[in-house]
């Protein structure tokens, strides 16, 4: 659901409460702020993200709960509570090991990531449609 922008403080905790405890697709998330020039949410991960890029924007990442394994370009890096991962467009990235429960990321993206703006590397497996749902206010 996109953002209204209107609001300027929120409780990560409180929000991480609203996102489903489960989901038939990989993900699901709640916006903060939805503008082009950048966006900012949480997203749930239920299941191993695999390796993918985005062609249109730079992701932040920040790691609220959960434990797992994330990689990077090529390197495999903890992701634990208080991890803060930077990365540019087209960097091939993923979840490939999600160890702990729930697993929530603060993300920016820089511009707003549109919602097909997705490249699997393993495309027969994935696509955008099993990727993301939208959790609503």
């Amino acid at each position: 659901m996109e953002s209204d922008n209107k609001q300027s403080v929120f409780d990560i905790h409180q929000e991480m409460a609203t996102l489903p405890e489960t989901a038939e697709t990989m993900l699901s998330d709640k916006y903060f702020t939805d503008k082009e020039s950048a966006s900012s949410r949480i997203f749930r991960i239920y299941r191993d993200l695999p390796l993918h890029y985005h062609n249109h924007c730079d992701e932040y990442l920040y790691v609220v709960s959960g434990k797992g394994l994330f990689h990077l370009d090529g390197n495999e890096y903890e992701a634990r509570p208080g991890v803060f991962l930077c990365f540019e467009r087209q960097k091939v990235h993923g979840f490939p090991r999600i160890d702990e429960h729930p697993f929530v990321v603060l993300s920016i993206d820089v511009p707003r990531r549109r919602p097909d703006d997705i490249v699997f590397i393993d495309s027969e497996s994935d696509d955008a449609t099993t990727f993301m749902a939208r959790n609503a206010k």
